[in-house]
């Protein structure tokens, strides 16, 4: 018996319940599943107070992050962030996609932050756990509005995104590149576009995110390409394709992250692939435990995003292979907040 296909545009099939529930439910066979199968996407609130968040993980090349909106509309079947939104009370399948939480005071409470004595300047990251340019942003323009109060302060920005969207903004991009204070990782995980497409559905397509990398790379961004996630066993063998892509198109670095799967995505992850590429289930699941020690997710710093054992260094050689065929830095461009500044403090100094 065949695995149905899932909500059309949508990379989970179902809301699992929540981990952090005491209470689940399950519909009876003759309900009505219109709206679970294929939910509307809805924006909610979020009423935050701060909107820097911190991290000391060592294995990250930020301290600094702000996300705009949480929960990502792409859909990314594989997102390593779709178990946070189970501390909001939502399920990390359909609602992580379709239920999108808002920050509409993100660009003031950052100019607040900014504007703090006890600011340290240093690289933001844009974002630290969903996409800053989903098609919410569009609209709403929240990112764009924080950009432009870290160009205001001339505080330095990174930028990660799967949206094509990000060209938007080269002008503010541009603005802080010339201060040497910003950098922009487009994420690509395959060139396959019928991949693609069920895996990432809402995200644009491969051939739009090297055009992002090209244009902006053209209006004198420093660019790079972000190989996330490598799929052992369906993916992996894409590496040097992306990385020859991206340097054509403009990109001047490169880097690369292994699947993660933490909680309940690992469920979600293996109905996908029950779906989609059952051919190739069981080969990738034993290709993930191969990098995870006989499991399917490591959480330890400095293995969780590279994996150990053999197979984990031949991705790291390929890789590697990969970037020196192609002229690209395994290092991210380095940014600067030497020329950060606080509008308005030298004119309170004369009163």
């Amino acid at each position: 018996m065949s695995t149905p296909p899932g909500p059309r545009g949508r990379g989970a099939a179902a809301n699992p319940e929540n981990r952090f529930e005491a209470l689940g439910y399950t519909r009876y066979p003759e309900a009505d599943l219109e709206e679970e199968i294929a939910p509307q996407t809805q924006l909610l609130r979020d009423h935050s107070r701060s909107i820097i968040a911190y991290n000391d993980s060592p294995d990250i090349g930020f301290a600094a992050s702000i996300n705009p909106y949480r929960g990502c509309e792409h859909g990314c079947v594989y997102c390593y962030a779709r178990p946070t939104h189970e501390y909001l009370g939502f399920s990390a399948g359909l609602d992580f996609e379709s239920r999108i939480l808002v920050k509409e005071d993100a660009p003031e409470l950052l100019r607040a932050e900014l504007s703090a004595p006890r600011w340290r300047p240093q690289l933001v990251a844009l974002s630290g756990v969903t996409d800053p340019y989903q098609p919410a942003e569009r609209r709403l323009r929240l990112t764009r509005r924080c950009l432009e109060v870290l160009a205001e302060f001339r505080n330095p920005a990174g930028v990660v995104t799967k949206s094509h969207l990000v060209t938007r903004d080269a002008d503010v991009l541009g603005e802080l590149a010339r201060h040497h204070a910003a950098s922009v990782f487009l994420s690509v995980t395959t060139l396959d576009e019928a991949l693609s497409g069920t895996l990432e559905p809402r995200a644009a397509r491969p051939q739009r995110r090297l055009d992002a990398i090209a244009r902006l790379s053209q209006a004198g961004i420093p660019t790079g390409v972000l190989v996330a996630p490598v799929i052992p066993g369906l993916t992996e063998h894409e590496l040097p394709a992306i990385l020859q892509a991206a340097a054509r198109a403009g990109a001047r670095s490169a880097g690369y992250v292994v699947l993660r799967l933490p909680f309940g995505l690992k469920d979600i992850f293996l109905e996908w692939l029950e779906r989609h590429r059952p051919g190739s289930k069981d080969k990738v699941v034993r290709r993930i435990e191969s990098l995870r020690d006989g499991r399917l997710n490591d959480t330890a710093f400095g293995r969780r995003q590279r994996g150990t054992g053999p197979y984990a260094e031949r991705i790291r050689s390929l890789f590697q292979l990969g970037c020196a065929r192609a002229g690209l830095s395994a290092q991210p461009p380095p940014v600067s907040a030497a020329a950060f500044r606080r509008p308005g403090a030298a004119q309170a100094l004369l009163f």
